[in-house]
């Protein structure tokens, strides 16, 4: 049995200073994805994602907002093989992400890029390529999952060689009635060094996170927090996420979100905070839209903190 799922975001947004420090344009870009879903026993998955768009890392205005940019080509955008091993599920991708089978303890459904990981930055790994993974549900909530992956742009020196940048990540999990709870644990290569000597050159990190969600109209709580070795450098600097997000399912139509934190600093500099706001309205059963403001702090000499204002717009059939 094969399914198709297709979906089209519309991009709106503008950012006043940050990098680089000027007034942007009001950027308007796009994103298109058709899923492709194929079972061959009823507990497998063949899944196919094929993208196209206009977005890039030049459209500063929406760049918050990840889209696609494939240069308004539909491109392969990753294949994935999901299947039982007994009663323990595995996968296998190209141009996947090792932890597509991990449990991140989070409820936060914020809009942007920085935030949308909860704290769990790099432990999670998810930079494409290669990818590999087996999950187990022990029950009563608790979960285990390990993944791999050649990141991406390794091809040529092939997975699992001396020249190959791996990484690998272990995580585990606990879902209760109305809180959570996950650890995840990831090394990954470093691309400094001699490749033959890359094993000397790891980085190590672990992400802590949870969620509690009350009874009534009180908002969700997510937290998230990253701690790793950079052991690329010649002496050990730590890297440190965090994250804190509010998440109110129901205001009115729609949900609303609050969060704020800071990505991958490096010890001995000072955090770059971001804080977001943002309200996503179904304005039907195919159509959403989801504006978001934020503000992200420079921690650069002279250069102001970035404004964005954003709106996406989203359509799935």
């Amino acid at each position: 049995t094969t399914t198709a799922s297709f979906s089209a975001d519309f991009y709106l947004g503008a950012v006043d200073g940050g990098t680089p420090d000027t007034n942007d344009p009001f950027m308007a870009t796009y994103g298109f994805q058709i899923d492709l879903n194929t079972s061959f026993t009823g507990e497998d998955s063949l899944d196919i994602s094929l993208d196209a768009g206009n977005s890039s890392t030049t459209t500063t205005g929406v760049t918050e907002f990840d889209g696609n940019s494939t240069g308004d080509k539909l491109m392969v955008d990753g294949v994935s093989y999901t299947f039982p091993i007994g009663t323990a599920t595995a996968f296998v991708a190209d141009n996947g992400d090792g932890s597509a089978l991990f449990t991140t303890a989070c409820t936060y459904g914020g809009p942007t890029n920085t935030l949308d990981d909860c704290g769990n930055v790099n432990a999670g790994i998810s930079t494409g390529g290669v990818a590999a993974g087996a999950s187990y549900d022990f029950g009563n909530g608790f979960t285990a999952a390990v993944g791999y992956q050649a990141q991406d742009g390794d091809e040529a020196t092939g997975i699992m060689t001396e020249e190959t940048l791996d990484a690998y990540a272990l995580n585990g999990a606990y879902t209760g009635d109305n809180y959570g709870l996950s650890a995840t644990y990831g090394v990954i290569e470093s691309t400094a060094g001699d490749p033959a000597a890359l094993d000397d050159n790891e980085d190590s990190y672990l992400a802590l996170n949870a969620y509690y969600t009350p009874e009534g109209n009180l908002p969700s709580v997510s937290i998230g927090y990253e701690i790793g070795d950079d052991g690329s450098k010649t002496s050990l600097e730590e890297i440190t996420s965090f994250f804190l997000g509010l998440q109110w399912d129901e205001v009115g139509p729609g949900s609303a979100g609050l969060a704020m934190g800071h990505s991958s600093t490096v010890e001995g500099t000072e955090e770059e905070y971001m804080y977001e706001a943002y309200y996503s309205y179904p304005v039907n059963d195919g159509m959403t839209i989801t504006p978001v403001v934020y503000i992200k702090e420079s921690a650069t000499s002279g250069q102001d903190d970035a404004t964005g204002l954003l709106v996406k717009t989203s359509f799935s059939f």
